[in-house]
C-alpha cells in the first residue's frame, strides 16, 4: 500500500518512520503541503491519503482523490470534522481515525492549562525572569474542594475526571452517553445546571453542526462569577467574542485554551514575523488567559500510538478485514 502523508513535520516522520519497520507492505511519502482541492491531485497512484485535524477533505478534494482511485482516507486524529463524511460515503470511500491515541495526554495538559491560568503561572515566570519578585496581581484560587464539570466524558474526559477527582474536587459531567467506567466519580447533570454549579469547566466533545457555538453569550451568562474555563477540544465550540466578553466582565476568571476559532491559518507555523490583528491576539493579552497552539497530543507516547493506530488501520483495509469498532468513520 502506498499512502500520501500531508502536512507532514518532522516529529510526524519521526514517529511513523520508527513504526514503519513493523509493517513491511506499507510505503508513506511525506509532503508538507496539506491537503486540499488544490493539493488532492498530488495523490496520483496513491491508494490512501493521511491527513490531519486542519486537513480540507471537503467535497471537491475528496471527488479529486476518488478520481485517482484513492480508496481510503487515515486520518491521524480522533477528530474527522474536517472530513465531508456524507460525499466520502457516496463515494465509497472508507474514512478511519485514531480515536484514543492518548487520552492522559489531552487531560494532563487541560489540567496544565487550567492551573496556570488560575494560578497566573505564566505571569509569575515570566516576572522572575525580570528580577521581579512582587505578588501584586498573581493572586489565585484553590482547586481542592472546587466543583469541576466536565462537558463530555469519553476516553478523555474520563481521564479529566480521574485527575479532577485525585485534586479533591466534586465532578459533574455532561453528556448524551453516560460512562459506566465512571461510576461513583462523577454526577451527571444537564449543562444548564453543570455551567451554573462549577468552578472549573472544561470540554472535551467532538464538534459537530449542532454543538458550534454551544457556549456562548448565554451560556456564559450561566456561569458562576470567576470560573476556570478550559478547552483543549475544538475553538469552534466556542463563540471566541461572546468569551471575550466573559474575561472582560469577570465572569470568566481565567481560561486555559489550546484550541480556537481562528487557529486553522496558523496552526502547527511559525508566524512569529507576522503581524496577526484577530481576537486570538486580544484573548492573549489578557493576564488570566493561558494559550497554546493545539499542543494537548503532543506527547512521545501520543505520536507512538497515533503513528501505530494510524498503520493497523491502513493494513486492516489492505487486508480486506472487516472494519468495525470507534476507528471506522465510514
Amino acid at each position: 500500500m502506498k499512502i500520501l502523508f500531508y502536512d507532514a513535520r518532522d516529529y510526524d516522520r519521526d514517529s511513523f518512520d520508527a513504526q514503519l519497520k513493523n509493517y513491511p507492505n506499507i510505503k508513506i511519502d511525506y509532503i508538507e503541503a496539506d491537503l486540499s482541492p488544490v493539493t488532492a491531485s498530488l495523490a496520483r497512484g496513491y491508494d490512501a491519503v493521511c491527513a490531519f485535524v486542519n486537513s480540507d477533505a471537503s467535497a471537491m478534494a475528496l471527488e479529486i482523490l476518488r478520481g485517482f482511485d484513492v480508496k481510503l482516507v487515515l486520518m491521524r486524529s480522533a477528530g474527522f470534522d474536517a472530513v465531508n463524511v456524507p460525499v466520502a460515503k457516496d463515494l465509497g470511500m472508507t474514512v478511519l481515525r485514531v480515536p484514543a491515541y492518548s487520552p492522559e495526554a489531552i487531560a494532563e495538559q487541560a489540567i496544565g492549562l487550567g492551573l496556570c491560568a488560575a494560578r497566573r503561572i505564566h505571569k509569575g515566570y515570566a516576572r522572575v525572569r525580570e528580577n521581579d519578585f512582587s505578588l501584586q496581581g498573581l493572586l489565585g484560587v484553590n482547586l481542592h474542594g472546587k466543583t469541576a464539570g466536565i462537558v463530555g466524558t469519553g476516553k478523555i474526559g474520563a481521564a479529566m475526571v480521574r485527575i479532577c477527582n485525585g485534586f479533591g474536587m466534586k465532578v459533574l459531567g455532561y453528556d448524551v452517553y453516560q460512562n459506566p467506567s465512571l461510576e461513583g466519580m462523577v454526577e451527571y447533570v444537564e449543562l444548564d445546571e453543570l455551567l451554573r454549579r462549577s468552578d472549573l469547566i472544561s470540554l472535551h466533545c467532538p464538534l459537530f453542526d449542532s454543538n458550534r457555538h454551544m457556549i456562548n453569550a448565554d451560556a456564559i451568562d450561566k456561569m458562576k462569577d470567576g470560573v476556570v474555563f478550559i478547552n483543549t477540544a475544538r475553538g469552534g465550540l466556542v463563540d471566541t467574542k461572546a468569551l471575550i466578553e466573559g474575561i472582560r466582565s469577570g465572569k470568566i476568571g481565567a481560561a486555559g485554551l489550546d484550541v480556537y476559532e481562528e487557529e486553522g491559518d496558523n496552526v502547527f507555523r511559525n508566524c512569529s514575523n507576522t503581524i496577526i490583528e484577530s481576537v486570538t491576539s486580544t484573548l492573549c493579552s489578557f493576564p488570566n488567559v493561558v494559550m497554546t497552539s493545539h499542543q494537548a497530543f503532543f506527547t512521545k507516547e501520543a505520536l507512538a500510538s497515533i503513528a501505530k493506530t494510524t498503520l493497523d488501520n491502513a493494513t486492516a483495509f489492505a487486508n480486506g478485514e472487516e472494519l468495525t469498532g470507534p476507528a471506522v468513520v465510514c
